[in-house]
């Protein structure tokens, strides 16, 4: 848009002033245009358009909840309203202070309204009502009077809860709610206080908290997943697609107190070979060289920032043991494996032995000079269960969000003979067509593959072309929809100005279809926890557009097996099914209480407790039944895994874990019945 020569004098003269401040936003944020505008699968155009979806973008960033700004705040950053892409051509920069200011002023007046309610009598007679619902976009602050109210509400909130979750019992907490109410008043403003301090108090503070806001915001613009990485959120980014990290070895988690605490130790790692850093341990200090982090009111991200900066690879922790004492322990980092991405195979027996695969993600080895991961662990897993004699096989990708899209293609050429298996779309709508050169296959018996709304993306390229050759049945709910593969890449070289990850390509399957937003539909489906939820990536802003292209090489798929009976069949058992009827209650009861709740009661401790007590019983009844849910299918490891657990005490306990929660999945019990079915019908037994 053009704007008048005064103005535009003016914005340059007033950024003048702070341009040593802005430097590095003003080089980032023009670094990240320059890159997506050569890089995007659909580059967008600055103008209007693009400016109105990034302002909408930055304020959803800065406060998801509307639980900060004021109406008056949103009538004063409406100015940029038509002017980002202005902004962004022009390298006037100084247009992100005021959203800094706005934002720690208002952090700050949270502050000062949570901290009032220390000395206030809180009122529980029901003079005020809590609103509940899932569908309303609730609207910004329309002053302070509106700003006092809400917290003072939340805080009679978590206050309540925070009675429940000590004693579920409504007697007790009636007789006792004047000295709980005490008691738990100053924790839960304490906690409060602390979040707001999270985002104080973070690495680079306020300011960067709302630039790097602004950067995602104009990434997430042209899809959901182009994004701004900082240089910690990169080293995660990829650890979570990496079969091998350096690390100390330990997760944390915040307990009831908001202290930072020792959640789980890696067997191997250097957390677990020093015998003084212990699960349950407190966090109270972490130093490395001169660097140090104040543990007070300190975010879990910030935790993991300090702990995985690649400088900091020896350490000194303050910890409070679970006697009370204190103990100081210095750890190294060291390379071990992400547990996390790590293939597992089973042997599933009743009538017939079947083997069981679970592929938690394509991950690949990026040290590697042939970058092997999952697939060549899935080659190994399945030369073990294939002597113990399997007929058939169940790859589990459940919960799978994808990753390295070589690793699943290499991962379709173990099942397929020679051939086309994607279509990959660049920028310049060029295609080039994905293919396994290898003739024969490893394993030519019957395949079921288990996925749900969560099974994306690298998931759903090896999904949708077994499933296109007609080489596996599949078996669940349909996967999540992203039809798209993303690179990392610096902002600008050598600089430290961080990443993008940049969607780069389309892929679509053999058939020259896409499964964008609409995923993998299985051919037989079963009820899932998620369903009728907003899980898949359809439900996003900005998706990417579900096209077709035309196909370039013919494919041949093997001759289509007719499953009507076993489809039949299938929804015959599931409706008798104890644990599916649990699902589909539980599934209905979320709808219902939480996904689509609207409520609207008096906020006393009758009401409240009514209402939480409805939730949390209906989650311990699903879990009670879930736990107690025991399959038909025996399970057991192969032979070559038993003996390497010998050696191995650590994995041998994760192990047990897997094998007991497999006996307990109604979804592979019936998988497994499916492939029996299959392989029945086929006289192959």
């Amino acid at each position: 848009m053009q704007q008048p020569l005064f103005i535009a004098f003016f914005v340059v003269a007033y950024t003048c002033a702070y341009a040593q401040g802005n430097a590095k936003f003003c080089a980032q944020t023009q670094a990240l245009e320059r890159i997506v505008s050569k890089e995007h699968i659909t580059p967008k155009p600055l103008n209007d358009s693009l400016s109105t979806a990034v302002f909408e973008l930055f304020l959803q960033q800065l406060d998801p909840d509307r639980r900060l700004f004021l109406k008056s705040d949103i009538s004063n950053f409406e100015q940029d309203k038509f002017k980002f892409d202005d902004y962004i051509r022009d390298r006037e920069c100084v247009f992100i202070t005021k959203y800094i200011d706005t934002l720690q002023r208002r952090l700050s007046n949270s502050k000062l309204v949570i901290g009032a309610h220390s000395s206030e009598t809180l009122d529980y007679t029901g003079k005020d009502s809590l609103n509940f619902d899932s569908k309303m976009e609730f609207s910004y602050f329309k002053d302070e009077a509106a700003v006092k109210k809400y917290w003072s509400k939340k805080i009679r909130y978590r206050i309540i809860s925070l009675m429940m979750d000590e004693d579920s019992i409504y007697e007790n907490i009636k007789t006792n709610f004047a000295s709980l109410e005490a008691r738990l008043k100053p924790k839960v403003i304490e906690r409060e206080l602390c979040l707001l301090d999270e985002i104080l108090n973070q690495f680079g503070g306020v300011e960067r908290f709302v630039q790097e806001a602004f950067l995602n915001a104009y990434a997430n613009y042209h899809d959901p997943n182009t994004l701004f990485f900082n240089n910690t959120e990169k080293t995660v980014f990829e650890t979570s697609l990496s079969s091998n990290q350096l690390s100390f070895g330990f997760m944390t988690s915040k307990n009831n107190d908001g202290e930072v605490q020792v959640d789980y130790i890696s067997p191997g790692s250097a957390a677990h070979r020093n015998k003084d850093f212990e699960e349950g341990d407190i966090i109270k200090t972490i130093a490395s060289g001169k660097d140090s982090l104040d543990m007070v009111c300190v975010s879990s991200e910030d935790v993991q920032t300090f702990i995985q900066d690649p400088h900091h690879n020896t350490m000194t922790f303050g910890l409070k043991k679970k006697d009370g004492s204190q103990k100081m322990v210095t750890l190294q980092k060291a390379k071990i494996k992400v547990e996390e991405n790590s293939v597992h195979g089973f042997v599933l027996s009743k009538s017939s032995d079947i083997g069981y695969i679970q592929i938690p993600s394509f991950y690949t080895d990026f040290e590697s000079a042939n970058g092997q991961g999952v697939a060549n662990d899935v080659a190994k897993e399945l030369y073990k269960l294939e002597k113990e004699n399997i007929k058939g096989l169940i790859l589990d990708l459940r919960f799978n969000g994808g990753g390295s899209m070589k690793e699943a293609a290499d991962l379709c050429g173990m099942f397929i003979n020679r051939g086309p298996l994607s279509i990959l779309k660049y920028n310049t709508g060029e295609l080039y067509t994905v293919k396994d050169n290898n003739r024969g296959m490893l394993f030519k018996k019957p395949i079921i593959i288990l996925i749900n709304g969560f099974s994306a993306s690298a998931s759903e390229l090896f999904s949708s072309t077994m499933q296109d050759y007609n080489r596996a049945i599949i078996v669940g709910a349909a996967s999540y929809g992203k039809s798209s593969a993303q690179v990392v890449l610096p902002l600008q070289e050598g600089s430290n100005m961080g990443f993008s990850k940049i969607t780069v390509d389309q892929f679509y399957r053999v058939t020259g279809k896409s499964i964008q937003s609409q995923g993998v539909l299985p051919d037989i489906s079963l009820p899932s926890l998620y369903d009728h939820m907003e899980t898949g990536e359809k439900y996003l802003k900005y998706t990417l557009v579900n096209d077709s292209v035309t196909i370039q090489t013919k494919f041949n798929p093997l001759k289509k097996v007719s499953i009507a009976s076993l489809k039949a069949k299938s929804k015959e058992r599931v409706s008798k099914n104890i644990g599916f009827k649990n699902i589909q209650d539980y599934n209905q009861i979320l709808l219902d209480t939480y996904i689509n709740k609207s409520a609207k009661y008096a906020l006393t401790l009758d009401n409240l407790y009514n209402d939480l007590n409805a939730y949390y019983t209906n989650w311990k009844e699903y879990h009670s039944n879930l736990k107690s849910y025991t399959s038909s299918l025996s399970v057991r490891n192969s032979v070559a895994t038993d003996i390497a657990l010998q050696k191995n005490e650590g994995e041998k306990q994760s192990n047990e874990m897997l094998l007991n929660e497999i006996t307990k999945d109604v979804h592979i019990e019936e998988a497994y019945t499916i492939l029996i079915e299959l392989i029945e019908s086929l006289n192959l037994k």
